[in-house]
């Protein structure tokens, strides 16, 4: 059973050059906005919502924003208590449906791609992301890893087309995020250690970009309209 109030990420703005999670988010954070930007629109259902962390990326796109977690967060953002693969809302019921780095918790992720499906109108779109690379995390509740060749298979294979798939930093991103993760705790807590690690190797990912080794991917499926 998982915890009831467990302390969440709060919001992508809090994500600073002095973040531990900088590399790795800073990357995700502008692929989210790219795709919510170009297929997010109507009702929209957040799948693992947690504090709703990109809840403001949608101000001006979202009619309706509606988070459904497990457990309630910290600061008590879930409106709906229920498990990611049987939700109790209707059929065809939302224009989008966004999942951010949640599926690698759910032990059968085909059944979450499969409700997803079910809850979206035809012609509606799945924002989802997860990682290729990230440390043991809310264990014993962390389940798999996605190559983009997996999320492709996972989404088609639940009647989705599959319109974009991004990666989210390159291989210096995650070198230096594994820098950090791998470091004794008593030098990650030094702000300065961090802030180095943070530029130097944002710097160095920007300028020699390749995603051949990235540490999360963000795809969007969409239900197709029905003939």
């Amino acid at each position: 059973m998982r915890e009831d109030n467990l302390d969440r990420f709060g919001n992508y703005k809090q994500v600073v050059w002095s973040h531990p999670y900088y590399l790795s988010l800073t990357p995700l954070t502008i692929a989210l906005e790219s795709l919510i930007k170009k297929y997010g629109r109507g009702r929209t259902l957040d799948i693992g919502c947690g504090n709703k962390p990109y809840e403001e990326m949608f101000s001006g796109i979202a009619t309706e924003y509606i988070g459904c977690d497990v457990v309630q967060s910290d600061q008590n953002k879930v409106d709906i208590i229920s498990i990611a693969t049987e939700i109790p809302l209707s059929d065809s019921s939302f224009d989008t449906v966004f999942s951010t780095q949640v599926i690698e918790h759910v032990e059968d992720h085909q059944a979450l791609v499969k409700e997803a499906y079910r809850l979206l109108k035809p012609g509606g779109h799945f924002i989802v992301s997860g990682p290729l690379y990230w440390h043991l995390h809310e264990e014993p509740h962390d389940y798999f890893r996605f190559t983009k060749y997996g999320f492709k298979y996972v989404l088609e294979r639940n009647s989705f087309s599959v319109m974009e798939i991004l990666s989210n930093g390159g291989k210096w991103a995650l070198m230096g995020q594994v820098i950090i993760h791998t470091m004794p705790a008593r030098i990650v807590r030094i702000k300065l250690f961090r802030v180095l690690v943070n530029r130097i190797f944002s710097y160095l990912d920007n300028k020699y970009p390749n995603d051949f080794n990235t540490m999360n991917y963000v795809v969007v499926g969409k239900k197709e309209m029905q003939t």
